[in-house]
């Protein structure tokens, strides 16, 4: 087991980026190389800052892949406004995306600042 698979904030980006794939199936065809793959390659890379930050040795690095992580995190969000708005995500569906970031934005700042208070 690799140390990132024990962090609970890296577990959760991992259902964030399975709930992102299960929102986008929905999605017109015509946008599957549009905003299709952009929100679900932002919300991939969420956890995959997490796990390359935790493999730098420097807290300091370690907390910059965090807020890299955060800024995929807000795009996904930004992004979903435009779904919604364009009718791809419904009301409960965007609630639950939304919810869903502003849990895994607080878990990431946590983290973030956990690593930098023990650095």
């Amino acid at each position: 087991m690799f140390g990132f698979e024990k962090l609970e904030t890296w577990q959760k980006a991992i259902d964030f980026a399975d709930l992102v794939y299960k929102l986008t199936r929905s999605f017109p065809n015509d946008e599957r190389f549009g905003l299709t793959n952009q929100m679900r390659r932002a919300a991939v890379s969420i956890s995959s800052n997490i796990a390359e930050g935790s493999s730098r040795f420097s807290k300091v690095d370690f907390a910059r892949f965090l807020e890299i992580a955060t800024g995929s995190l807000f795009e996904v969000v930004s992004q979903s406004f435009v779904a919604q708005r364009e009718g791809w995500l419904n009301e409960q569906e965007f609630q639950r995306l939304y919810q869903a970031a502003e849990e895994q934005g607080r878990m990431l700042s946590g983290l973030r600042s956990s690593v930098l208070s023990h650095g």
